[in-house]
């Protein structure tokens, strides 16, 4: 039984969430025993910092699921950007998506460059979700790793939305790592994270999406980034999880929402499975507009 205080166990309740849906063989995540480390090679403040986020480009008439996006992506540091939760896995009871600060904080790392506690990569980067472990070693991590290097950056900052987001750059995470960038996880997918394992993850029990503070919380996202700041400089060694202080609210009762099937009626269950069958069609005709169906 959940305690309703504990973080949410997301994999489990997708595995019967999933199952309550209808679909057949539960998710198979990622699960390493061996967990790779690299401290920094220099302090903090003379080192570059990339932001990886799975978040998508804002386009014209585009909304959630239509604006996923399949290759690694980059933007200039320097400029402003409009980016999307692109995902329909996010929690969107409890939180809206409506401040990008919460899942894109580089607004936070340029005033954290401005005020020398470190150096800004000139390049940010977005990395495709929904794909396959090898698929995204591979492919995405390899090339995210390569744009990280291009743009000499020592460590990253890594802000996952989605369940399956958070193992993305979990994996991303652990290829920097292996290839000399420090990095830390900014999310809120406990489980799913340390299952996988991470060098180093900066805990916000927070509903999906918010990895980077609350919304429109200015000194709570400013507190999020200096927590995972600290985390990249003192972290003893990999598996090193810190939960954040910082509470979404006094009472922990939204966490017994978030694809609880025990609280889905089959007038639910219907359109939730159609809901979801809607997205993987939009997904398969964005794939093959791209060349990637």
């Amino acid at each position: 039984m959940e305690t309703p205080d504990a973080p949410i166990p997301y994999r489990a309740r997708i595995r019967d969430y999933y199952r309550a849906l209808g679909y057949g063989k539960p998710y198979d995540w990622a699960h390493y025993a061996q967990v790779p480390f690299h401290a920094l090679d220099k302090p903090l403040s003379e080192t570059r910092v990339a932001l990886i986020v799975t978040a998508a480009p804002a386009r014209e008439g585009k909304s959630g699921a239509d604006a996923k996006f399949f290759k690694v992506y980059s933007g200039d540091s320097a400029q402003d950007h409009d980016l999307l939760h692109s995902h329909v896995a996010v929690d969107t009871k409890h939180t809206t998506g409506e401040d990008q600060a919460t899942y894109f904080p580089l607004k936070a790392l340029r005033a954290a460059a401005a005020a020398k506690r470190i150096l800004l990569a000139p390049r940010f980067h977005g990395m495709p979700t929904n794909r396959s472990h090898r698929t995204t070693l591979d492919v995405d991590c390899a090339e995210v790793l390569a744009r990280c290097r291009a743009d000499g950056a020592g460590s990253a900052i890594l802000v996952p939305n989605c369940p399956v987001c958070h193992q993305t750059l979990s994996l991303a995470a652990r290829t920097l790592e292996a290839g000399g960038i420090a990095s830390v996880v900014m999310g809120c997918a406990k489980d799913i994270v340390e299952y996988i394992g991470v060098p180093r993850f900066l805990f916000s029990d927070f509903p999906l999406g918010n990895g980077a503070g609350r919304p429109n919380d200015a000194r709570s996202q400013d507190t999020t980034l200096e927590l995972a700041l600290r985390l990249l400089e003192r972290a003893p060694g990999p598996r090193t999880t810190l939960q954040s202080p910082l509470c979404w609210s006094e009472n922990p009762d939204w966490k017994l929402d978030y694809s609880n099937a025990e609280r889905l009626t089959p007038e639910i269950i219907a359109q939730k499975r159609a809901d979801f069958d809607r997205v993987k069609a939009v997904a398969k005709t964005l794939r093959k507009e791209t060349g990637l169906g």
